[in-house]
C-alpha cells in the first residue's frame, strides 16, 4: 500500500508595504478618516485648534501613544484575557501619556499650559481605544503600526488644517509670527492714534468655529468622494 505524503504548500510571504499594508496609512487620510468620516476625537479638534502650534504638538502626542498603544498591546494580544482587556489597554495607554504629559511639562511647558487637561484627556481619546480594541488585539505587530501611524495622521492633518484656519483668521498669525502687520495712522482731532491693519477676529477662536471648520472640510470630502455620502 503506498503511502500518501501530505504537500504542504507555503504562502509567499506578504510584503512589509503590501497593497494591503499601503491602505492601512492611505485610508484614514480620507475615506475611513477617524474625525471627518468617523467621526471621533471631536473635542480635542474643537478646543486646541486656536494655534497651529498647540495642534503640531497634540498630533505629535496622539501618534506618539498610538504607536506605543497599538504595538504593546499586539505584542501582547496572545497572553492579555478577554475580560480584563479594556482595563490593560486604557493602564498601556495611561501610562504613554504620563511620559507625553511629563515631556511637554519638561520641555515645552508655555504649549504643556495651553494644551491643559487635553494632554491627559488623550486617555480616554476614542480613536486610541477604538483602534487597540477594534484592530491590534487581532492583529500582528506591523499592520498594527502602520495602522496608528494611519490614523494619528489623518487625525492630525485635520487639526492643522483647523488650526491653520482659525489662527491666521483669528488673530492673523502663524505659528505666533504676524502675517499682516500694522500700520499706525496720523492722529485724529482728540490726539488719538488709529492703527491701520489687521485686528482679531475673536469669532474664529471660539470653538464653535472650530466645529464650522471641520464641517467645510468634511463637505468638501464628500463632494469630492461620492463613497463617503450615506444612502437613505
Amino acid at each position: 500500500m503506498s503511502e500518501v505524503k501530505d504537500i504542504v504548500v507555503k504562502q509567499p510571504k506578504e510584503s512589509l508595504f503590501s497593497k494591503k499594508n499601503k491602505k492601512l496609512l492611505s485610508d484614514p487620510l480620507n475615506d475611513a478618516n477617524p474625525i471627518t468620516v468617523q467621526v471621533l476625537g471631536i473635542c480635542s479638534a474643537l478646543a486646541i485648534t486656536v494655534q497651529v502650534e498647540q495642534a503640531l504638538v497634540m498630533s505629535a502626542s496622539v501618534l506618539f501613544v498610538m504607536i506605543g498603544g497599538n504595538v504593546i498591546v499586539s505584542m501582547l494580544r496572545n497572553v492579555i484575557p478577554s475580560r480584563i482587556r479594556i482595563i490593560v489597554q486604557l493602564v498601556i495607554v495611561a501610562s504613554l501619556v504620563i511620559i507625553v504629559d511629563q515631556v511637554l511639562k519638561a520641555y515645552l511647558p508655555d504649549v504643556a499650559e495651553k494644551l491643559s487637561v487635553f494632554v491627559g484627556l488623550i486617555i480616554t481619546n476614542c480613536i486610541i481605544m477604538g483602534r487597540l480594541e477594534a484592530y491590534a488585539l487581532g492583529n500582528k505587530v506591523w499592520p498594527s503600526f502602520l495602522d496608528a501611524i494611519g490614523n494619528a495622521m489623518g487625525y492630525a492633518w485635520i487639526l492643522v488644517v483647523v488650526a491653520f484656519v482659525r489662527e491666521i483668521f483669528g488673530s492673523g498669525k502663524l505659528m505666533g509670527y504676524s502675517l499682516f502687520g500694522e500700520s499706525v495712522g496720523a492722529p485724529d482731532e482728540l490726539g488719538a492714534i488709529y492703527k491701520m491693519g489687521y485686528f482679531n477676529n475673536n469669532m474664529m477662536i471660539l470653538p464653535p468655529m472650530a466645529l464650522i471648520v471641520v464641517g467645510i472640510i468634511i463637505w468638501i470630502q464628500r463632494s469630492k468622494n461620492q463613497k463617503l455620502i450615506e444612502e437613505n
